[in-house]
């Protein structure tokens, strides 16, 4: 294997200590950048890790002085913004440096829920019914479908501003929590016709050769009796939460090989329509028609040890060593060039 010099892109706040030692390595918000960073070192290869925050030169900076073979991309931001992490990428296109993860224009088009929605319906692809309320506009619901409802930022991620308080009944309800999500999150909001049923996730490797990864399912049957089965922030990121109520995820059960192959299927679609490459995770919603529907995809999916996609990988045989060589291998066959 060849031995690369890889410069690992991380917000400046979560470049992890030289010596981590006496530290919960499970619960420390840099756990990605831990695991990642430990994982290429193990693989051989020279790494440093580059803390950006809003200032570019520091990229050019390293990129003049160690040449680096490739850019780990783990930035979700940049000077505060999850918008700009798409500028950053298109910054290091410009500077002719591989790198790992999503192309701007993926980046762009999965940011925004209600782009990626209308354009999975143009090509025919089931998606909850929707309504978008963009910032500073009067909240006006035109009763296009019924409630319930859920209500989320249109761009936010990790499912920030995401409660039970967000499965709204009523106008008056849905308007509140609009106007909760512009005030508290700070983007426009999208309401979705709520699907009842199964939480469901597939992950994709690869550019135009994509490798489809196992289905995984979020189980949520252990919640309280009065709590709807949704992945609210308590549900992804409360370990005492989790543990509590048994909240685990895992390969599907109960389905039939066609729909899983079909789930999948659906889930390579998505990927190459949405133009996206390196790896992403696909989030769908599937009733007890066994109907499916597509929720959003998120390139650049959370690539920590035990999380869903490396936990996917290695049910489909791909250690997490491997994954994260697997992932810099696309990224080094990227060609932006040549793939538009």
């Amino acid at each position: 294997m060849r031995k690369l010099r890889v410069m690992a892109l991380m917000h400046q706040d979560l470049v992890p200590p030289d010596n981590p030692e006496g530290v919960d390595l499970a619960s420390v918000d840099w756990k990605t950048e831990f695991d990642v960073l430990t994982t290429l070192a193990d693989l051989g290869h020279d790494v440093t890790a580059l803390g950006v925050r809003d200032d570019l030169r520091v990229i050019d900076q390293v990129v003049n002085d160690w040449k680096p073979h490739i850019a780990f991309n783990l930035l979700e931001e940049f000077n505060g913004n999850p918008e700009f992490d798409q500028n950053v990428v298109s910054y290091l296109e410009l500077l002719g440096v591989p790198y790992t993860g999503c192309n701007p224009k993926g980046l762009v088009l999965t940011r925004d829920k209600g782009w990626s929605k209308k354009i999975m319906a143009y090509h025919g692809i089931r998606c909850p019914d929707f309504a978008v309320f963009p910032m500073g506009r009067a909240i006006k619901w035109a009763g296009e479908f019924p409630f319930p409802v859920i209500v989320k930022s249109i761009s936010e991620e990790a499912s920030l501003g995401i409660s039970q308080a967000s499965i709204v009944h009523d106008e008056e309800k849905l308007k509140e929590r609009v106007e909760f999500v512009h005030q508290n999150v700070g983007t426009s909001a999208i309401a979705e016709r709520y699907i009842e049923g199964r939480e469901l996730y597939v992950g994709v490797l690869g550019n135009r050769r994509l490798q489809v990864l196992p289905v995984w399912e979020l189980d949520l049957k252990n919640l309280p009796p009065d709590a709807l089965p949704i992945a609210t922030a308590r549900v992804k990121w409360s370990v005492k939460y989790q543990k509590k109520y048994d909240i685990q995820s895992g390969e599907v059960e109960g389905l039939s090989p066609k729909l899983v192959r079909a789930i999948q299927r659906t889930a390579k679609r998505v990927y190459h329509i949405l133009g996206l490459n390196g790896y992403a995770r696909m989030d769908f919603r599937l009733d007890s028609r066994n109907h499916l529907y597509f929720l959003e995809a998120n390139p650049n999916a959370q690539l920590a040890y035990g999380e869903d996609l490396a936990e996917s990988a290695e049910r489909a045989g791909m250690s997490y060593e491997a994954l994260i060589q697997r992932i810099l291998n696309i990224g080094l066959s990227w060609k932006p060039d040549a793939q538009r």
